[in-house]
This record gives C-alpha cells, sequence and structure tokens, in this order.
C-alpha cells in the first residue's frame, strides 16, 4: 500500500498559501472491481461546506461551498489531502473564479480525470451571490 503524508498522521499545513503538492491520490477501486460492467461509469461527488479565503481588495473573508464532480480514471483525490488543500486557501486573497480554476486545475494535473466540474457556491455580498464553475472533459485521442 502507498505511504500517505496526511491520512492518520497530524499534518501541519499553512492557511494562507494553497499549494498543490497538499493534494495525494489513491488508486481507484472502481477499476479493479469486477462488478463494474455494462458501461456503468462510477462518478465521485465532493462537498466541502466550509471552504474560505480572503477578497484580494479589501481582505475581508468570503465563504462558500465548494462542490467537486468527477468521473475518475486511475486515481481518486484522498479526502484528507483535499479538505487541508482546501484549507489552505484560508487566509489567503484571490477572487472567487480564480480559486475555482486553481482547485480545477490542481485536481486536473493530480487525477488526470476523464471529467470534473468544480463549482463555486459563494456566499452573497453585497445582495449578489457568486457560484463559478470550471468544467473540463478529456478530449479523446
Amino acid at each position: 500500500m502507498q505511504e500517505l503524508k496526511h491520512l492518520g498522521k497530524k499534518s501541519v499545513v499553512r492557511y494562507e498559501n494553497p499549494d498543490a503538492s497538499i493534494l495525494e491520490s489513491v488508486p481507484n477501486p472502481f477499476c479493479s472491481s469486477t462488478d463494474n460492467r455494462n458501461g456503468v461509469q462510477p462518478t465521485i461527488d465532493i462537498s466541502a461546506p466550509e471552504f474560505t479565503s480572503l477578497c484580494p481588495i479589501t481582505g475581508q473573508p468570503d465563504f462558500a461551498t465548494i462542490e467537486i464532480q468527477y468521473i475518475p480514471s486511475q486515481r481518486l483525490v484522498e479526502s484528507k489531502s483535499l479538505k487541508l488543500y482546501l484549507g489552505s486557501f484560508r487566509q489567503h486573497g484571490e477572487f472567487h473564479e480564480a480559486c475555482v480554476n486553481r482547485i480545477a486545475n490542481d485536481l486536473i494535473d493530480l487525477l488526470d480525470p476523464e471529467y470534473i466540474l468544480v463549482v463555486g457556491k459563494f456566499t452573497a455580498r453585497g445582495g449578489i451571490s457568486l457560484h463559478p464553475r470550471a468544467e473540463y472533459r478529456r478530449v479523446a485521442k
């Protein structure tokens, strides 16, 4: 079994610098399942309701639920590493759209999924709610 850096260990993460190296992956058990037949395409849904970052202009906190849906290939994201990675945005100043795009790109680089959708459901500020989405589908080769 592979050695994971965070699972089962006390991990120290700085909450001011999102770093994709925090993310870890594990083998996709769907790939080895003897019951995965008839064109069944498993989908993973993740909801992280405690996401926070800072407005890069005002320094005010922004709160969101980050929703991730993906069709995996060979790897799945390890959940504790994802939690730590998302937490690393806490004191980081970045616009909503850039946060969502960064999360999507970092997960694409890590997992090489068939498909991924990342949505940031940010709470209203000034009466306006923003829900940026970043969507990727692997191009057939």
